[in-house]
């Protein structure tokens, strides 16, 4: 029984220290992070990057990132796994990491989400609407998912987002080519005019297979409904299995005339 003791106390101390690396490098990041450039000015850098990466194979993209916009950038994350913070943490550790908290998740979203908060060199920021789920149904009425998607995915990813956004100067998405049609021509980097920031797209070029490899072979988190049919994870309302041969996002809006949730239109 002491050395089961001794081992909780292990994993507690661990968590101590974890959390306690996060928050020193927080404190010492907002002493020393630069001030946000102009529109203008980023929308140039990304141009430039635009033409340099377009026909490269991405080496040398994340070593670029660091080094142009250092903290200033930030990583959006579905919690389906987590191989792009975990790339993007080889060059900035406890990089922000935003999760875009709905209201409408999974279970195993939610528990992969804690698990990556307590285990990895990120700083998860919790990107919530303004309403909440109750709040939302009580002035539009329940099940808007159903009724009116675009809506919905407005108020509570798109919106949020956006305003999230606001002070950085650069955001990586896990985007790839092989994901849908619609994403067959996703570069590696642009300018996102909707934001006002630069996109990158590390993953561009991978496959679903590409990062299923990386996360075994590297043992980083995998949400357990990636293995359960579900390639592509947004809300639990609004996503189902996929069959063998499907789209990866085929499970994504299924039945409706509906294939993006604005983030990356």
């Amino acid at each position: 029984m002491a050395d089961v003791a001794l081992s909780l106390a292990d994993r507690r101390q661990i968590q101590l220290d974890h959390d306690a690396e996060r928050t020193a490098h927080l404190a010492d990041r907002e002493a020393r992070l630069a001030p946000r450039r102009s529109n203008d000015e980023l929308r140039a850098i990304a141009e430039a990057a635009e033409a340099r990466f377009a026909a490269s194979d991405g080496t040398g993209l994340l070593e670029w990132v660091a080094a142009e916009f250092g903290y200033r950038t930030a990583v959006a994350c579905s919690m389906a796994d987590a191989v792009l913070p975990a790339v993007v943490a080889e060059h900035l550790p406890w990089v922000d990491t935003l999760f875009l908290e709905t209201g409408y998740h999974f279970a195993e979203t939610i528990g992969t989400r804690d698990a990556v908060e307590s285990s990895m060199k990120l700083s998860i920021v919790d990107v919530t609407p303004r309403r909440s789920v109750a709040e939302q149904d009580a002035e539009f009425g329940e099940r808007l998912y159903e009724r009116d998607p675009a809506l919905c995915c407005q108020m509570r990813k798109v919106e949020p987002l956006h305003e999230t956004l606001q002070g950085y100067e650069a955001w990586i998405t896990g985007v790839r080519r092989d994901e849908s049609e619609t994403r067959a021509n996703t570069p590696y980097v642009t300018w996102d005019d909707k934001n006002g920031l630069v996109k990158v797209n590390p993953m561009a070029a991978w496959s679903f297979d590409d990062l299923l490899a990386y996360a075994r072979d590297n043992d980083v988190i995998v949400n357990p409904l990636v293995n359960d049919g579900y390639p592509s994870i947004g809300c639990a309302t609004c996503t189902r299995r996929v069959a063998p041969g499907e789209d990866p996002r085929a499970g994504r809006w299924a039945g409706l005339d509906k294939t993006e949730c604005g983030l990356h239109a």
